[in-house]
């Protein structure tokens, strides 16, 4: 099998997903990340573009490793787009799992019941409302069965209705809550 000098193209195609999310597995979904993507998502559209055309132009054209360009690129866009919360919660569990854990058991225990928790994550644009998301610690696990049946509404120790919980592990939750819903607010 011979090795085309156009080899580097399903590369290229790889890379330019990679970056083109890179903002949402780094910085979740904020205003200003999703700002970035679409721009990116410009840049990276007009460079694969002038790529095509620079090597369809070529009298020793190859047009499969272009086509293997495009075809990497929307579909690990698409794969990326689709896993990058999941991505995103699981490194950042990994890496940050320490930390967050010695914050939330610094808490005192509630009177009323709530679970021990800290925000996690939030994003939002004004005018739009704001999301947050907190990391809960769920000493009896009561939180299991709404993060593997995806049961949203009003649940045990958590004072407000929320939209998913998702398991990172055994007593530990992340918890999303409704846009322009916090801990303390729930209206």
């Amino acid at each position: 099998m011979r090795l085309t000098t156009n080899w580097w193209l399903p590369i290229c195609g790889a890379l330019g997903a990679v970056i083109l999310l890179a903002p949402t597995l780094t910085f979740g979904n904020d205003a200003g990340a999703f700002l970035l993507s679409i721009l990116l998502a410009a840049v990276i559209g007009v460079t694969l573009m002038i790529v095509v055309i620079i090597e369809l132009c070529k009298p020793q054209r190859q047009g499969k490793p272009v086509l293997a360009m495009i075809c990497i690129f929307l579909s690990l866009s698409w794969l990326l787009f689709k896993s990058a919360d999941y991505l995103r919660r699981s490194t950042r569990w990994m890496v940050y799992s320490r930390s967050y854990k010695a914050q939330v058991l610094h808490q005192s225990n509630s009177s009323d019941g709530t679970l021990k928790h800290i925000e996690w994550d939030d994003w939002g644009f004004p005018g739009a409302g704001y999301t947050t998301v907190y990391l809960v610690f769920d000493p009896n696990n009561g939180l299991a069965d709404a993060a593997r049946t995806g049961i949203s509404g009003k649940l045990n120790g958590i004072p407000c209705q929320v939209v998913r919980v998702h398991r990172l592990e055994s007593n530990w939750y992340t918890v999303l809550f409704y846009t322009d819903t916090d801990w303390n607010d729930c209206s």
